[in-house]
């Protein structure tokens, strides 16, 4: 449905590689027009170099032109670890998507702290502001990861204590319902697998795969924002939306990019942080799993928020990324659909790749 239809939406982190892509489909219409779409993020650089890429444009969308969304699309400095700065921001939202975080597995466990005050501390900020001052945001939607699932790495950790934070704020804040999205890696995403394996080729390689029967979960940039739009428009308070999706080898991901190209694959080894196969909803949680809709929807622990019948059966076991391997025939139909193979002009976030 319409479901932005005259909303003001704050995206937090809104500069990111899933951002962007929310941000034109905010623009677009598609679900309703928004009367302001706020893109809240700490790097001017990055918000100048996404301002000048809709100003260019003689259309953003194809439906909507750049004078029309010259008043909807602001850009607010600010960082969701400080209070202060988030505040004004949650204050004139109807709907707000946290996308806000520190995501790169090495960069978190280096500094595991900093990961606990984006991650942990921004979402606190956000559900303190509607509670303190009694805010009518509507929706607050919390864009997780399949890391939060048995987390084995400081990133993973942050994010799974980042879905709790939300969750338990629709006992508080009885306002505002708090919901979250769960998702694998989505593809071609800045700091991702693939970036990285196109730019080992455009050096002549080699390409390194940590071990060979690792398989990973693939998102479309756009199925992300579909899943978004869905909770958005379907979930219940404390639910959290995972998307069915294809799961792949890493190892038929790189031989499939370098294709009949002299270029070699070295496995070195797991590194620390990492799983052989990611995990979208654990064996606790699909007790409490149910599909609505294609999605699998993980109904909150907490019997305070909604203890209601499950209305469907229980998916009753663990969703793992070794479920439902792709051939490296469907792998690489992938691929190619999404327009990800040696030699199509990639720009991953704006940064371009040969």
């Amino acid at each position: 449905g319409m479901i932005f239809q005259n909303k003001r939406v704050l995206v937090t982190g809104g500069t990111g590689s899933l951002g962007k892509v929310l941000t034109r489909r905010l623009l677009s219409g598609a679900h309703g027009t928004p009367s302001k779409v706020v893109i809240f993020s700490r790097d001017e650089a990055k918000q100048h170099y996404m301002r000048v890429e809709y100003q260019q444009r003689a259309r953003a969308t194809d439906e909507i032109i750049y004078d029309n969304f010259r008043q909807l699309l602001e850009f607010r400095i600010g960082d969701v670890r400080r209070y202060d700065s988030i505040l004004p921001a949650v204050r004139d939202a109807d709907i707000i998507i946290n996308a806000a975080a520190l995501k790169q597995v090495p960069s978190c466990e280096y500094f595991p702290y900093e990961a606990v005050l984006t991650n942990i501390a921004g979402a606190e900020n956000i559900v303190r502001s509607i509670r303190e001052h009694g805010l009518r945001v509507e929706t607050v939607v919390g864009v997780s990861t399949d890391k939060a699932c048995k987390p084995v790495n400081v990133m993973g950790m942050t994010k799974a204590v980042q879905e709790r934070v939300f969750i338990a704020a629709n006992i508080l804040n009885s306002g505002t319902r708090f919901i979250c999205v769960r998702y694998g890696n989505v593809l071609a995403s800045r700091g991702s697998v693939i970036p990285l394996f196109h730019e080992q080729i455009a050096h002549g390689g080699p390409i390194t795969v940590t071990t060979p029967d690792m398989t990973r979960f693939l998102l479309p940039l756009e199925r992300a924002v579909d899943t978004i739009v869905e909770a958005i428009g379907n979930a219940r308070r404390g639910e959290t939306y995972i998307p069915r999706i294809p799961s792949s080898r890493v190892m038929d991901i790189a031989t499939t990019l370098v294709g009949d190209k002299d270029i070699p694959i070295v496995v070195t080894g797991i590194r620390p942080g990492e799983k052989i196969h990611e995990i979208m909803v654990s064996e606790e949680e699909g007790t409490r799993t149910i599909e609505r809709n294609g999605y699998y929807v993980i109904r909150p622990m907490l019997p305070e928020i909604d203890g209601s019948d499950l209305d469907g059966s229980a998916l009753g076991r663990e969703y793992s990324s070794g479920d439902f391997v792709m051939t490296p025939e469907e792998t690489k139909a992938l691929l190619v659909s999404q327009r990800l193979m040696p030699g199509d002009s990639l720009t991953f976030d704006g940064e371009f790749l040969r």
